[in-house]
């Protein structure tokens, strides 16, 4: 009689242990390097718009932002294939996140450490650049479920490049003591917001 009842918690421990890898299988993936994606990294590297990242160091810790590529490919992409006005991913594919081991401030949001999306609303002038605690996320839509999760916007003056920048790129550069600029090109477009610990 013992010998069944531990034959049967050996079969219920292998239904749970094989559940629980399915479960894990399904789930998406953090590549190495901490940035969350639906796709297994062998798929990233198909896509049109493959993921990138910046790197910067805040309070002696590694500020990441992780996000997708997209190029210009000969279109008109501010106010045409990002309209002015409406809230833009800030890339292609999932949810454009910025990974902050330390509290920060952005422009004038105050973020726990933490992951955060990034999405903007740019304008022809000026951009709003939005924290949202929803991060592991598609980048779209960008809907009333998904905007009452924005911790806060920051508005900054949109600058013209020197040339034209055919992919997206984002950049974390030094900007003085425990702080840093977060750069965004596009097109003919930069934008850049201060990133300062505490």
């Amino acid at each position: 009689m013992e010998e069944m009842k531990s034959m049967k918690a050996l079969w219920e421990l292998t239904g749970v242990l094989a559940l629980c890898g399915a479960i894990a299988a399904a789930r998406p993936s953090a590549a190495k390097d901490g940035c969350w994606f639906r796709e297994e990294p062998a798929q990233l590297v198909k896509r049109a718009s493959p993921p990138d990242s910046a790197v910067g160091t805040l309070g002696g810790a590694e500020v990441k932002v992780c996000y997708g590529r997209p190029s210009a490919k000969g279109r008109t992409i501010m106010g045409g294939l990002v309209p002015f006005d409406q809230p833009w991913r800030l890339g292609a594919n999932e949810a454009t996140t910025i990974h902050l081991p330390v509290a920060a401030k952005l422009g004038d949001i105050s973020l726990k450490p933490g992951v955060y999306s990034l999405y903007a609303i740019p304008g022809a002038k000026s951009w709003q650049l939005v924290a949202n605690s929803a991060a592991e996320r598609w980048g779209i839509a960008i809907d009333e479920n998904v905007r009452k999760q924005d911790v806060g916007a920051v508005t900054v003056p949109v600058e013209q490049t020197q040339a034209p920048v055919e992919k997206l790129t984002i950049r974390l550069e030094p900007a003085g003591a425990n702080a840093l600029s977060l750069v965004i090109e596009w097109e003919r477009t930069r934008v850049r917001a201060t990133l300062k610990q505490g």
